[in-house]
């Protein structure tokens, strides 16, 4: 039950977030895909940097273990396709799309009625796929640093310092 409420307390923030960045709004979301307004890549990325550094803080003074997923490139790339894919037609990603139904765009609710169809497609022609997309690219349960062979804050501490850099030249740049 104490994950559940985790989730639940940890989905409500994001949520939060999203909302008060302002990145729930179509206009931003077209606008970053443009690159035109950076601020939903700046949240993304402020996202990954903090999740990132946080998880492995976590996982080296052992409060945490990390359950590693099979990389598999055929279906990254897939869905990597699709994700933006769908974001570019629709205007919205999928997290932001559940955000501004929320605020009462039902525009968005497009994408999260395509999602659920999405998911039951998913479901129903998940079997074949077991044996030709999930196959592609099989990689197993490994990290980028681990198929580097290098401590993970060889990897962790320049992304850090590249996104700080990258935001400063956002900054400068006005964007």
């Amino acid at each position: 039950m104490s994950q559940l409420m985790y989730g639940l307390i940890t989905g409500f923030l994001f949520g939060f977030l999203l909302q008060k960045g302002r990145v729930l709004r179509f206009e931003k979301q077209i606008n970053a895909l443009l690159f035109k307004d950076l601020t939903i890549i700046k949240f993304m990325l402020s996202s990954v940097v903090v999740a990132m550094v946080g998880t492995y803080l976590l996982v080296d003074l052992e409060l945490a273990k990390l359950s590693i997923k099979t990389t598999i490139l055929g279906a990254n790339i897939i869905g990597g396709l699709l994700f933006g894919l769908g974001w570019g037609v629709l205007g919205y990603c999928p997290g932001t799309s559940i955000g501004a139904v929320a605020e009462g765009r039902w525009d968005a609710l497009w994408g999260v009625l395509g999602m659920l169809a999405g998911a039951a497609l998913y479901a129903e022609v998940f079997p074949a796929m077991k044996t030709t997309i999930l196959t592609w690219g099989n990689m197993g349960k490994v990290t980028l640093p681990q198929l580097l062979g290098i401590n993970h804050w060889f990897m962790i501490v320049p992304f850090v310092v590249g996104t700080l850099f990258l935001f400063r030249w956002i900054e400068k740049k006005e964007l």
